[in-house]
């Protein structure tokens, strides 16, 4: 079974992406909410697919440098706000596979997680 975390310190945020990814069947659902969390979640629990936010305390591109180097086979995929291009940028060349932006739509994420599973 895929397991997926969300990592976002906005609870409403969480509860979005989580719903989303069970209505597509991603059953197995964990979530963070900020970086420090993200690192300690993702080594608990290994999943296969980690949702990062961006822009929250103990920053996501901090949690994703930290999640590269305990595993660099991490298939994260970074989430951020219209206007971030130049960071977005950054968290690629650091090791992110993909990303989306918000406010995304459900058929953008499940596509973006879609693509990290193949």
């Amino acid at each position: 079974m895929t397991k997926i975390l969300v990592v976002d310190d906005s609870a409403f945020m969480r509860k979005i992406l989580t719903g989303i990814l069970q209505k597509a069947g991603y059953n197995e659902v964990c979530e963070a909410s900020d970086g420090d969390e993200a690192v300690d979640v993702f080594l608990q629990q290994k999943p296969d697919v980690t949702l990062l936010d961006i822009i929250m305390p103990h920053s996501g591109i901090e949690a994703l440098s930290e999640i590269l180097s305990k595993s660099a086979a991490a298939k994260v995929i970074m989430i951020t706000a219209v206007g971030q291009e130049g960071i977005m940028k950054e968290t690629m060349d650091i090791g992110a596979i993909d990303y989306i932006i918000k406010p995304f739509r459900e058929e953008k994420v499940i596509a973006a997680v879609r693509r990290a599973l193949s």
